[in-house]
């Protein structure tokens, strides 16, 4: 039943315009009409007819023919869902997330999640459908001529093997906001049979033809992380890759504004959607029948974890996806997925005349930005995200790149927040107190580390913060949310200060390679952060006495 009703939602997504919906744009929206497909799906249509609702609805709409060769397996039939028998509500939602597209500056297709994501609904689905169909290797056609697409035939079986596209990398643990061990596929079953054809290394300049892809990448990822390098580098120093945005508002959200009018396809939202698709389909393709009704998945995704695992959910999201695929392997898939492109679309614009060769250059470069950019990298939530009121004043800008790194706990609040919701709320109130009470244009710090895998901006990388009195300008200041005289933060929280942030602000030429970190009371007299925090910082190789 979960697949077919992938299939009927999928179709319905491609059929309709983007349009303007009745509900907020809020992933709980999804998430409700999935509950009520799952409601309808068995009175009104069989598994087979709702595979053939896909096929019919690409014929109708847009048509993504590496969609059709991956996902497709069944024929055109007459039988098919009258949307009608669909709530009002879910029909104009469907319409507003359709496909995934940026107009100017506007996002469309994406959700904001209850972690304070935004997600793109598209790549989600194709790798929860993914995921149903086994998490398949399929066989490439030989040539662009092996499946015409004018003619109308559907492309053949080509059999399927199970990948365990997981098998190269080492699992991600301490992923959990408390440290405890995670394992995402500790309760699969045992590793499936690999392809022969699938291998662990880059292409090079005497790479054989590729004659499999994974399905679940290459749906979810591969494809469109490919051709947005086709278009041209993607540098940390240009925000193409991964360009966060705004909602109109945070409640009852219906307008995504792209705070980068240069961005790329490969947005955040579409990111997160990739990596949730992929994670998810991961699991799906691993867990016997029955599985679980695809709205009770994605709540238990988006809420406490899958199946109490606090480790596998969408604030891990980069954690567990450096778990779920090596570099090379990616890179393997992404110089596949453009040669299968290639194939079934000679004509397409970006792929006319580029050799083998080429594209695997093209593979190599997007997979080493995506992984040391994004991956590599925490997530940050931007200031409108968490509601920041407006800077009071003029900013002054930093001379960067700096030299320090000030570490702080917050104190009050006192309680770390491990929800998007406790945390905004955490951080509106922290800015009301250092504008309201102490006189402050904004907010002190420069980022704040919740107990929920994010980063919040405050004042941020450019501009001078109010942290460390006598040497705000020569640093950056980073807080932990909660009071760490007798505790430790959590130890992904640690693992972002220590590693994650510093790294990242390294390569992008914002802090210094040899740049240094200090508590607070180094250098002002108090007591922060904590003696808890202190004595571990005292221990980190960054640390400076």
């Amino acid at each position: 039943v979960a697949q077919d009703i992938l299939w009927i939602l999928l179709g319905l997504l491609l059929r309709l315009e983007p349009g303007t919906a009745t509900l907020p744009l809020l992933l709980d929206s999804v998430i409700q009409a999935l509950a009520e497909l799952e409601q309808k799906v068995p009175a009104t249509i069989s598994s087979h007819a709702a595979s053939a609702l896909l096929l019919f609805a690409q014929d109708s709409g847009p048509d993504d023919v590496l969609h059709r060769f991956l996902l497709e397996r069944w024929d055109i039939k007459d039988t098919r869902l009258d949307p009608r028998q669909l709530s009002p509500e879910f029909q104009g939602l469907i319409k507003d997330v359709a496909q995934h597209g940026i107009r100017g500056r506007q996002e469309y297709g994406v959700v904001l999640a209850p972690d304070g994501s935004t997600v793109a609904v598209e790549p989600l689905l194709a790798g929860l459908e993914a995921g149903l169909q086994g998490n398949r290797v399929v066989s490439l056609p030989l040539d662009s001529t092996a499946a015409p697409l004018d003619t109308g035939a559907a492309f053949p079986d080509t059999g399927t093997v199970v990948l365990d596209i997981r098998a190269a990398s080492p699992r991600f643990r301490d992923a959990s906001p408390d440290g405890t061990s995670s394992d995402v596929g500790a309760s699969s079953p045992d590793a499936p049979v690999t392809s022969p054809d699938v291998q662990a290394s880059s292409p090079g300049a005497k790479a054989k033809s590729p004659t499999t892809v994974d399905s679940l990448l290459v749906v979810t990822l591969a494809r469109d992380l490919g051709l947005a390098f086709l278009q041209g580098p993607q540098t940390w120093s240009h925000s193409g890759l991964g360009t966060e945005g705004c909602w109109d508002q945070l409640s009852a959200p219906r307008t995504f504004t792209l705070l980068d009018s240069g961005a790329s396809p490969v947005t955040m939202a579409f990111l997160n959607g990739a990596l949730d698709g992929a994670l998810l389909g991961d699991y799906l393709s691993r867990t016997p029948e029955p599985r679980p009704p695809l709205s009770h998945l994605l709540n238990q995704y988006y809420g406490a974890g899958v199946a109490g695992d606090l480790g596998l959910r969408s604030n891990f999201r980069r954690q567990n996806a450096a778990a779920l695929t090596s570099a090379p392997t990616l890179t393997q898939q992404i110089w596949r997925a453009l040669v299968l492109l290639q194939r079934l679309e000679p004509t397409h614009p970006q792929l006319q005349g580029m050799s083998q060769e080429q594209l695997a250059e093209v593979a190599t470069n997007a997979t080493k930005e995506f992984t040391e950019a994004f991956l590599g990298c925490p997530a940050i939530h931007p200031r409108c995200r968490w509601g920041a009121a407006p800077y009071r004043g003029s900013p002054r800008p930093l001379q960067l790149p700096l030299r320090f790194l000030y570490v702080h706990h917050t104190y009050m609040p006192a309680p770390p927040c491990t929800d998007f919701a406790r945390c905004a709320a955490d951080m509106r109130s922290m800015q009301r107190f250092h504008q309201d009470t102490r006189g402050w244009d904004d907010i002190g710090y420069s980022f704040v580390i919740g107990s929920d895998g994010y980063v919040y901006e405050g004042r941020g990388w450019h501009w001078v913060g109010a942290h460390t009195l006598g040497h705000n300008t020569r640093g950056f200041g980073v807080a932990f949310v909660g009071n760490y005289t007798a505790e430790l933060p959590a130890k992904a929280a640690l693992h972002t200060v220590q590693d994650l942030l510093p790294g990242c602000a390294v390569r992008a030429g914002l802090l210094r390679p040899d740049y240094e970190l200090l508590g607070h009371r180094q250098l002002v007299r108090t007591d922060c952060p904590g003696d808890a925090l202190f004595s571990l910082l005292r221990t980190w190789p960054r640390f400076a006495a």
